[in-house]
């Protein structure tokens, strides 16, 4: 588990020094739509689900969505929808 860490280390430095966007690196990418959407490609899966709050892997990143009505509308390999009355998204 370490190496991966590390490989994703990696892939972001890259980014950042190449000046290229993270997620094509791998990097996760949120997007929030007003209130009532949040939209996360490159995710890694889901590790809590509940109406007021959703929890997301990115990897060497964890996204938190807190909100009211919350629901996993959408998701495929490399990308999830996230509705509701959004009231934050934290990134840890």
């Amino acid at each position: 588990m370490e190496r991966k860490g590390k490989k994703e280390g990696l892939l972001a430095l890259t980014a950042q020094v190449l000046d290229i966007p993270g997620e094509a690196a791998g990097l996760p990418r949120v997007e929030l739509t007003g209130r009532h959407e949040v939209r996360m490609t490159n995710h890694r899966g889901i590790l809590a689900y509940g109406r007021s709050e959703i929890i997301a892997s990115g990897g060497k990143l964890l996204v938190k969505v807190k909100g009211e009505g919350l629901e996993l509308r959408a998701m495929t390999a490399g990308e999830l929808l996230i509705t509701g009355t959004v009231l934050s998204v934290e990134l840890e």
